[in-house]
């Protein structure tokens, strides 16, 4: 971040300097935020979602010819009203588009309930962290009487996933066949699809892994093929493969013209390709596969009158939904609390408990005894004396 932003409305702004004296070698808030984004250079994904948060603040900020030391409580629940529904929208809401684009805006439209919450989240451990490097003197997020609440973002359980019904009908859906005469562009697309969604059902990779991937990260230890991984804050893991998995990639590098299993000098080979079966799949560009297939497999259901609501799933979907489903759907066929953490990459038992949802089976269950019952041989009475006044 520079000095200057050029605000949603093509306007190049001046930053207002903040007083200097601080711990951190910053002119104005936006080289302040870029010294706490530097705190997390090592985690890409990261560091992209909180330049994000960070920017539509500063640019709002800007908006309002405000810097950072001005925020109050009434200025940060304006700006939680703001992330719910941005305005005027034509200079702050548009289409997915690269940062230098003229029509980039910083918002693809207002943001849910809990998207406001972790922007919140996000920017409440910068104003910690400015606090600290004296950029700022106070935290005005502390000053959010029901903060607890709206800054605590661990939600009791995981609901973004597919249902197990609904999975089966998606993969079996994925598994058609093409249609005759479907050209080697159409057999290529088709193969790659059922196989990224194979990949992230089975690892429960999340979307940077999956784009990242190489074929040397499938490697086989002592007659066990295993995935080895570079996930979140760099932490390298590997994750046992199911049969099923080995499967699916046996298939994907058939198609790709390969041997079944990698070999030594496929290392650094991406795992998933463009349609020339050589470069790698962005980020990016993985996102919009999914999204659209997804929202492809949705009109699918339609057609066949598919439950509204399985139908209204596959068109929120996100590819984050894939690993929610997996890792469901892996507590709900067994899998051991703890090898389903490490299979995760979860740091905490408590955040992958998140996805166990057979308690709530065997509540419901039981609560079914609870009923509203009239035998046969009775019948409701007229409520005696005593209930209406009267003695008996």
């Amino acid at each position: 971040m520079a000095n200057e932003v050029i605000t949603p409305t093509g306007q190049l702004q001046t930053l207002k300097e903040s007083p200097s004296g601080g711990r951190i070698s910053a002119q104005n808030d936006a080289q302040a935020v870029t010294a706490w984004l530097d705190e997390y250079v090592d985690s890409p994904q990261t560091w992209k979602a909180y330049r994000r948060e960070a920017e539509r603040l500063l640019l709002w900020l800007a908006s309002q010819g405000h810097t950072l030391a001005d925020i109050n409580r009434e200025n940060l629940r304006r700006f939680e009203a703001f992330l719910a529904d941005p305005q005027p929208s034509e200079q702050w809401v548009g289409p997915s588009k690269p940062r230098t684009h003229p029509s980039w805006r910083p918002f693809r439209g207002g943001l849910s309930p809990a998207s406001r919450r972790q922007s919140l989240v996000i920017l409440q451990g910068m104003f910690a962290w400015l606090v600290e490097a004296g950029w700022v003197n106070h935290n005005p997020f502390r000053l959010m009487r029901d903060k607890s609440r709206r800054l605590n973002n661990q939600t009791p359980r995981v609901e973004r996933y597919l249902e197990s019904d609904l999975w089966a009908w998606l993969w079996e859906w994925l598994n058609s066949p093409l249609e005759a005469g479907e050209g080697s562009r159409a057999r290529f697309e088709h193969a790659r699809r059922r196989f990224i969604f194979g990949f992230a059902y089975l690892l429960a990779p999340r979307i940077s892994e999956m784009a990242d991937a190489r074929m040397g990260d499938f490697q086989r230890s002592e007659g066990r093929w295993w995935w080895h991984v570079v996930g979140k804050g760099n932490k390298m893991a590997r994750i046992p493969l199911p049969d099923d998995m080995l499967i699916c990639l046996r298939q994907w590098r058939h198609t790709l013209g390969l041997p079944e299993y990698p070999e030594q000098f496929e290392a650094a080979a991406p795992l998933l390709r463009a349609l020339d079966g050589q470069r790698g799949l962005g980020h990016n560009q993985l996102y919009r596969l999914i999204r659209a297939t997804f929202q492809q497999a949705a009109q699918a259901l339609e057609d066949i009158d598919g439950a509204p609501e399985h139908v209204t799933a596959l068109n929120l979907a996100t590819p984050h939904w894939l690993r929610h489903t997996s890792i469901t759907h892996q507590a709900q066929s067994g899998i051991s609390l703890r090898h389903l953490a490490e299979s995760a990459r979860h740091a905490r038992l408590d955040t992958t408990s998140r996805y166990l949802h057979s308690e709530d089976n065997e509540w419901h269950l039981e609560q079914q005894r609870h009923r509203l019952t009239v035998s046969d041989t009775t019948s409701l009475k007229t409520p005696s004396s005593r209930y209406n006044g009267h003695s008996e």
